[in-house]
This record gives C-alpha cells, structure tokens and sequence, in this order.
C-alpha cells in the first residue's frame, strides 16, 4: 500500500510534471493476481484496483490501517470495469458484470474478489474511506443505478451521471461515488469546472482505446495544472482544486467523494471566463 500525503497549493505553484504525476497520479491499479492500494490522508481515502486470476482476499495492514481487518473501521465502493466476476461478502456471493457496483460498510470482515475466466479476468476498481456505523451491503446493477443526462454535443460534454452510492440510493456513512458515461463524439467531463472545499474527490479513468489520452485539469481555477492520463489510471484531486478533463477520444470514468457531506449539489461552480 502506497502512501499519499496532503499538498498545498502553493507548493504545488512550483511543481514539476513528476512531482505532480508522483503526488496525485496513480498509475498502477490493475496487476494479475494483486491487489493495488494507494493511501491517501486527504480524508484518508484508499484508491485501489483487484484483478483475480486466483480469487484474491481483501485484507487489513497493521502498519496503515492497524488492523488486520480491511474495513473493521472503512467502508468501501467497489465498480467493476473487466471480465465478469463476483465478490464474495461475509458469505454471500453478488455476481459483478462489467460496470455493476457493490457497496460493502463497516465491519464485513470476509471479502473476496473472483473472476468468471481467468483469461477474462474482472478488474475491481474501488475506494474506502473511514466509517462510524454500518450500512447493509448493497449490490448495484448499472441497470438500477440512478442516470442524470447533461451537457450537449454544442459543447462536446453531453454525459450520463450514473449515481451508485449517495444518499438517495444505497447510503453509506461519508462515501459517494459513480459513473460518467461519455455521449459518441463528445469528450469534455466537468466543464464547466468546479471545486468543493468540503470534500477530496478521486478520478479513475477507463475504456481509454491505445493510442488515445485524457488530460485531466487541475489546480487553483486561476493557476490550473494538467496531468495527462492514460487507460485504467487515477487522479487524486484536493478540495483546493477544480477537476475537470479533455480527452483525444471517447472514455468512462468512475468518480468518489468523501468528506464533510454526501451533497451531491455542494460544489462551488468556476465559469470558464476565471480559468487560467
């Protein structure tokens, strides 16, 4: 587990292209038959991805989380973005097709991911964050996850918000999270951008096609910074910081939240006139 830790943004003012890929780009999520985590103590978030050839057991770490026990104080979002698989939960087993999601809470102490095919292997893309109570495990079909249509082709950001865990849906202590789902021929997410000073947020970006990049914006709305992405990478964005991006083809991407609320709404909005 790597361990990520908070940067101002003055320092940020004078980083270079490796220092910002180093502090807020995580570029390794998927490995076969490993389990990836990076920690991050902006609100302490786990940003992690499974890819079970072998079924593979999610577990605690004494040293970060003084546990042996995952989620014995976390909760944890879970999307699939690969072949098919299940994720077994303190016994049960919840099928996991491509984009269908699982919310877990606090205290399940078993969790397993497995793969349907070996050579199709699932990739569970997923984020924790601390929780104080425990909501029920929920399975999330895509085919029930609540969609919010935006944007338009004029602007080249028309969208589909699916929201998976949020406080009209299936509830959970701090966490929020879902999918965008990018319109043919429309590539701008966010726009226009904005922050919230009351919450970290975490992009993972996937069904990037060879060849093709997202250049995720971030930074002070009158200082902004770029880190170029590529398929099945992560951004860790700070609350100081507008989240926003372009890319050279169609994507998807999986967002996540934790902090001060589960308002949706609460973001403050940057006109496109403020950017610099």
């Amino acid at each position: 587990m790597q361990q990520r830790y908070p940067i101002d943004p003055e320092r940020v003012r004078t980083f270079t292209t490796e220092e910002l890929r180093e502090n807020f780009l995580v570029e390794t999520l998927f490995s076969a038959d490993t389990i990836n985590m990076v920690y991050s103590h902006i609100d302490r978030v786990i940003v992690g991805g499974a890819c079970p050839v072998s079924p593979l057991k999610l577990t605690g770490d004494k040293e970060a989380l003084a546990s042996d026990v995952f989620l014995a104080r976390r909760e944890i979002g879970i999307i699939n973005v690969g072949g098919p698989g299940k994720i077994n939960a303190a016994g049960t087993d919840y099928p996991m097709a491509k984009q269908d999601g699982l919310y877990i809470g606090m205290g399940v102490e078993d969790v397993t991911f497995e793969s349907d095919n070996a050579d199709t292997p699932a990739r569970f893309y997923f984020i924790s964050a601390p929780a104080h109570a425990n909501y029920p495990t929920s399975h999330i079909p895509i085919a029930s996850a609540e969609p919010i249509n935006l944007g338009e082709d004029a602007n080249s950001n028309k969208r589909t918000i699916f929201k998976y865990i949020h406080p009209d849906g299936v509830k959970s202590c701090q966490l929020t999270m879902g999918m965008t789902l990018l319109a043919p021929n429309n590539m701008w997410n966010t726009m226009p951008a904005h922050l919230h000073d009351r919450r970290m947020e975490v992009y993972f970006y996937f069904d990037i096609d060879e060849g093709n990049a997202v250049f995720h914006l971030m930074g002070k709305p009158e200082e902004t910074r770029h880190i170029v992405m590529r398929n099945e990478q992560a951004v860790i964005s700070p609350p100081w910081s507008i989240h926003s991006g372009m890319g050279t083809g169609n994507y998807t991407f999986i967002w996540a939240m934790a902090g001060e609320n589960q308002d949706f709404t609460d973001m403050d909005a940057v006109s496109i006139d403020e950017l610099l």
